[in-house]
């Protein structure tokens, strides 16, 4: 039923919602406003639970930065342990008496284990908070150097030694994903779209950090016993850092900081379309296909990354080269990515806003052709060219990294459960990665003996045919365009707020509500817009300027 409009009453009064008849609506439950001292538009009708109540307020904090800091010095560390042998396989297996497969081994554990705890961490952090979980990584950061020096032990025999390395790795692999995992969902509760996708960045590539300064430090320090006792060193310096974050603001930066975290199991139905539409975890069909495209995209570059860090002796130093050098060329691609995320990151922030679809279309394939070319450049004596391809590589997937998370939540409104999809995904491609290509290792008959050509033909035709796959992305900022809107909509209630009648001249005044339909669901209807009308059981408050109802 329309309402109509009754431009002989004085436009200045503002008319309760109480003031319909209640023959007009029946069924309507109205609470009775005349005591209401705020005024507000019809088309923002406010539910207020307590007269003191006041409209939300995004703050930021100089705070988050020392909580920065402290998931970056802790990002640095626990991603050290898992490519720490990788430059000093064969000394490793040397020192223990081991395999080079078990050494492999001691990467690929922080790979297996990383998988079910990754998808662990959203629901302990929707139980205890972003700080206990810290705390339960740093324990574990701890623990594992220690554990992992007491296999150095020479008395030891070599399978006691080799099962406290793997202990040390397995309790490593428990603390490294936490740091990862929750870099998106402490962005989003700290930052606001001006530094949001940097702090992203910033977090998601210590971790990769850490990896490459271990290479560089790995082979640099002495024996591998004598390494392993650096790396425990390190663990235990760094533990204060936790001292440094906190779990979330007073109040939240952004409309989606506000919202309390959905489950990874909202998530995961979402996927395969059993939410309603009105749910918030819901995803369009496009959505559905852009986050499986990124987690696809996301999961062979982070795992190619991987293999190689931890690989990078055995595809070097069959063809010549010393582990020294096959550790900077690992160092080279992390680092180079480093300097790369740290210019382009403020750019996504503040000028590139609305450009992440186009940057992976862009970058991808560059990096998939990059890992494609080491078929033929992973020969001797071209050190000036596989640094080159390593730089190229570096670069695109690092700027990727960063940019891959922010799209990830930007379709699903899900940081943390977003965030461990994509990082389990990483280590499972690392984990196929490492197995097949160790398998396709030459014999000792080969030239040269025991080189890596057929994995490294395996490696860069995943990569091609999986990041071909970006054509598809269509990358839609869902979250960034709701929280501009948000934002607008705050700024313009409070600049409408207490305004008098009389100084918005006829805009308003004596204006006719031409087609205001109350619907069966509790709803009134103007033009493209629903107003939900108030339940008698919550204390609710609305009023109405410039329009008079009968």
């Amino acid at each position: 039923m329309a309402i109509e409009d009754i431009s002989t009453l004085p436009s200045h009064r503002p008319i309760s919602i109480s003031s319909l008849h209640s023959e007009l609506y029946p069924d309507a439950k109205v609470i009775d406003t005349s005591q209401s001292t705020r005024p507000i538009s019809l088309t923002h009708v406010q539910e207020i639970k307590d007269e003191n109540e006041q409209p939300p307020v995004y703050r930021l904090y100089r705070r988050r930065f020392t909580g920065l800091l402290g998931f970056i010095l802790l990002g640095l560390v626990t991603g050290m342990p898992w490519v720490w042998f990788g430059p000093i396989s064969t000394d490793t297996a040397q020192a223990f008496d081991i395999s080079i497969n078990q050494v492999n081994w001691l990467g690929n554990i922080m790979s297996c284990v990383f998988l079910p705890v990754s998808l662990l961490i959203p629901i302990f952090c929707a139980r205890f908070g972003i700080r206990r979980c810290a705390e339960v990584g740093v324990a574990m950061l701890l623990i594992s150097g220690w554990v992992r020096y007491a296999g150095t032990i020479e008395s030891l025999s070599p399978q006691s030694a080799y099962t406290l390395l793997i202990f040390g790795q397995l309790f490593s692999a428990i603390s490294q994903p936490i740091f990862q995992v929750l870099g998106p969902k402490y962005s989003e509760m700290w930052f606001d779209l001006k530094g949001r996708t940097t702090a992203t960045m910033v977090i998601a590539i210590s971790n990769p950090v850490g990896g490459a300064i271990s290479q560089l430090l790995s082979p640099l320090v002495g024996t591998p016993r004598q390494s392993i006792l650096v790396l425990a060193i390190i663990s235990t310096v760094v533990v204060p850092a936790i001292f440094l974050i906190e779990s979330e603001p007073p109040s939240p930066p952004t409309y989606a900081g506000s919202k309390a975290s959905q489950s990874l199991y909202s998530l995961l139905c979402a996927m395969v379309g059993r939410v309603r539409r009105d749910d918030p975890a819901y995803m369009t069909p496009h959505e559905r296909l852009d986050f499986t495209i990124n987690t696809l995209i996301f999961g062979v570059l982070a795992g190619a990354a991987n293999a190689l860090s931890i690989l990078s002796a055995q595809y070097f130093e069959p063809e010549g080269y010393s582990d020294i050098i096959a550790g900077l060329f690992g160092a080279t691609l992390l680092l180079s990515g480093v300097l790369a995320g740290v210019i382009t990151a403020p750019l996504f922030d503040r000028v590139l806003t609305h450009h992440l679809g186009i940057t992976i279309k862009i970058l991808v394939p560059i990096a998939a052709g990059a890992w494609l070319s080491l078929i033929w450049a992973v020969k001797p004596n071209d050190t000036g060219g596989i640094f080159a391809i390593m730089a190229i590589i570096g670069i695109c997937s690092l700027i990727m990294l960063p940019v891959g998370l922010e799209l990830a939540v930007e379709v699903t409104r899900n940081a943390d459960s977003s965030a461990a999809i994509l990082w389990c995904s990483g280590n499972a491609f690392g984990i196929i990665f490492i197995l097949a290509e160790g398998a396709l290792r030459a014999s000792a008959t080969a030239s040269p003996p025991y080189n890596m050509h057929t994995a490294l033909v395996l490696h860069g035709v995943i990569v091609m045919v999986v990041g071909s796959s970006v054509v598809f992305v269509r990358a839609k900022q869902v979250r960034r365009e709701m929280d501009v809107r948000m934002a607008q909509q705050l700024d313009s209630n409070r600049h409408m707020e207490g305004v008098p009648m009389h100084t918005l001249g006829t805009s308003f005044s004596g204006q006719s509500i031409q087609s205001i339909d109350k619907e069966e669901n509790g709803w009134i209807q103007d033009g493209n817009k629903s107003i939900p009308l108030p339940d008698r059981r919550d204390d609710t408050r609305a009023e109405v300027i410039g329009t008079v109802v009968r």
